[in-house]
């Protein structure tokens, strides 16, 4: 992948990044797989609370990445809403309920690939602060 490549994907993971994020995803998390794989160039991970938010936090991905000339090759698991893939490729997008984050644990299977960092997650206070 080119320099000006590399640089146009990482600005489109951080757009996905931010409007997961707008919807108050939780534990995003980007990887950099682009050399352990070649299937694509980064997986997008994060949760919701529930298939409601799971489905919002999909819609405004797909939103926001449209107002940027990108479209999804495929999407699936909208209408149970408990793990949402919208693979665009170069980025694929996994939108977990809690739960099921924690069953398949994508984290672990992919445990010695990069993290690139994100931190514009909103911060979260207890209700003692």
């Amino acid at each position: 992948m080119s320099e000006v490549a590399r640089t146009d994907r990482d600005a489109i993971v951080k757009i996905a990044a931010d409007a997961a994020d707008d919807k108050s995803a939780h534990d995003i998390l980007i990887l950099d797989i682009a050399k352990q794989s070649n299937i694509t160039d980064f997986f997008l991970i994060c949760s919701g609370t529930s298939t409601r938010q799971t489905k919002t936090i999909a819609e405004e991905i797909q939103k926001k990445l449209k107002e940027n000339d990108e479209r999804p090759f495929r999407v699936a698991g909208v209408d149970q809403g408990e793990w949402i893939l919208l693979d665009y490729s170069d980025l694929v997008i996994h939108i977990f309920t809690q739960e099921m984050r924690e069953y398949y644990d994508l984290e672990r299977l992919w445990k010695d690939t990069p993290v690139v960092k994100y931190d514009n997650q909103k911060e979260e206070t207890s209700a003692g602060d």
